[in-house]
């Protein structure tokens, strides 16, 4: 039996898409993920696919709910409603990585990582801390949550 191409969304729990999306779109420099050809909206796309009214909700598909990497290299996006709050840390979490990897001077990928975090605070970030190894380590990363307290790393 033929097995169908696999492809893969990262999806993310949260109490209001439209809090996270506007932040993830400039943390990741994604775009929001269009609706299908020839429908105005995700609403307008599920509805003529027959998606039942109260699986929709009042707003949903009307305002971006998902992103996606405009070079079409990284994964979708999807930012899922749902009511219960975040209780614990992250079991999954994202590295952004930004510093450019061990071939880059330590100095270098350190100055990398703070001018995102200094990027991303702006936009609603929080620090947490440094992972700063002293004693001749090579690595330097920095932990946030974004405005809904999901955690995240910047290395």
């Amino acid at each position: 039996m033929e097995r169908p191409e696999l492809t893969l969304q990262l999806t993310i729990d949260c109490a209001d898409p439209q809090r996270l999306v506007p932040f993830w779109l400039e943390a990741l420099r994604y775009i929001p993920d269009p609706p299908p050809e020839g429908h105005a909206s995700w609403r307008a796309y599920w509805e003529a696919i027959g998606v039942p009214e109260d699986e929709l909700g009042e707003d949903a598909g009307e305002l971006p709910e998902s992103i996606v990497d405009p070079k079409g290299v990284g994964p979708r996006v999807w930012f899922q409603r749902v009511p219960e709050p975040k209780t614990v840390k992250n079991r999954v979490h994202l590295d952004l990585k930004v510093g450019g990897g061990r071939d880059v001077p330590l100095a270098l990928r350190r100055e990398r990582v703070d001018g995102e975090v200094a990027r991303l605070t702006a936009l609603g970030a929080t620090i947490l801390y440094a992972m700063d190894e002293p004693n001749g380590m090579d690595y330097y990363a920095v932990v946030l949550q974004d405005p809904e307290g999901n955690e995240f790393c910047l290395v």
